[in-house]
């Protein structure tokens, strides 16, 4: 369907309207959630530690911590939409107990993840969230994977290492700050020099989570603090980077070259939403099941999305466009783009066998 067929057969305005009452971010659900999986998270973390090593509990303890620590984080998706100025204690006490700990402080995706919903830089070249995966060799979609394998030994080298460092070496500063201080799947995104959006405190969380590693590795060498602290820690940052990169995967249909510029309803079908079930609350918490939607109202709170999307469905489901971006669940998405990358890269191979 050309572009201007679909932008004409989608209805936008209808679906604007039937939301409009879904915009206002409700704090108290905020606040409760929010604290209630970053304390089950820390409760889990402090029982995998002092229960027998390997044990069951421990196991047990782990996945808990795994999957809690994950809600939490997924916040910052949050903090990277929220009104200009709101919802400052918030910030401050995401970042102080979720954001630093796990060393990525809110900073790293405010304005990146912002401008990935503009319609002048999504999907090109400027877009840190984005990469046509699908248009690549399926290898490319293992390799984005296992690369959570080692996220979290770069940002222990991005925070404790490189912080200090950059400030001694003032080429190297702007180097850190372009290429290592965002929260991104394109690997050619440079950060703009002022790309702040919200955190412009942003050099006090950089130093507070160069702080915070740097007390921890102290205490484990003084033996104040079991070397298990970090073990531990490391294998729960690998599971959730693991988690959240086939969530990413997930969440898009990444078939866009960036050769032009994508409307916002072209962003809508490019995006992928799987309603799915209690587990898809799992692997995508905090609204992020409905990522079509939330590209479609990127200001829309999360406890609103599915709502917005049962309504959409029922007041217009029969456009087949509003059901063009669901998907059954995550294997099915994770298919898809399987799929469809290979069959790209066997086009390709017959292409060239014919020259």
């Amino acid at each position: 369907m050309a572009d201007n067929t679909i932008q004409a057969n989608f209805p936008l305005y209808e679906a604007r309207a039937l939301v409009r009452d879904l915009m206002t971010p409700d704090p108290r659900v905020y606040w409760v959630d929010f604290l209630f999986h970053i304390v089950l998270g820390w409760a889990a973390f402090a029982t995998a530690l002092h229960v027998p090593w390997l044990s069951i509990w421990q196991i047990l303890s782990y996945w808990v911590a795994v999957f809690a620590f994950y809600r939490a984080v997924i916040f910052i998706h949050e903090l990277a939409h929220l009104e200009r100025g709101t919802f400052r204690l918030f910030r401050l006490v995401w970042n102080l107990i979720c954001g630093i700990p796990l060393m990525v402080p809110s900073f790293t995706y405010d304005s990146v993840h912002y401008d990935h919903h503009k319609p002048a830089i999504y999907g090109t070249s400027e877009d840190g969230e984005y990469f046509p995966f699908a248009t690549r060799h399926p290898a490319g979609l293992a390799g984005y994977v296992l690369l959570s394998l080692i996220l979290p030994l770069l940002l222990v080298i991005r925070f404790l290492l490189l912080t200090p460092i950059s400030y001694l070496i003032s080429p190297l500063r702007r180097v850190v700050w372009e290429r290592a201080s965002s929260l991104t799947i394109n690997s050619a995104y440079i950060r703009r020099k002022n790309a702040v959006r919200n955190d412009h405190d942003w050099r006090v969380q950089e130093l507070a989570t160069f702080l915070f590693a740097a007390i921890i590795v102290a205490s484990v060498i003084l033996g104040k603090l079991s070397w298990q602290v970090l073990i531990l820690w490391y294998a729960v940052a690998i599971a959730i980077f693991m988690l959240n990169s086939l969530r990413t995967l997930a969440a898009h249909a990444y078939r866009h070259e960036g050769d032009h510029s994508l409307t916002l309803v072209e962003q809508y079908l490019d995006s992928v939403n799987v309603p799915g079930n209690f587990l898809t609350v799992l692997w995508a918490p905090v609204g992020l099941r409905y990522h079509a939607t939330h590209h479609l109202f990127m200001s829309m709170p999360y406890h609103n999305l599915g709502k917005a999307h049962r309504r959409l469905v029922q007041k217009l489901g029969d456009n087949k466009l509003i059901l063009q971006t669901s998907r059954n669940g995550l294997w099915s998405a994770l298919k898809q783009i399987w799929q469809e990358a290979a069959a790209v890269t066997a086009n390709k191979k017959q292409h060239r066998g014919k020259i």
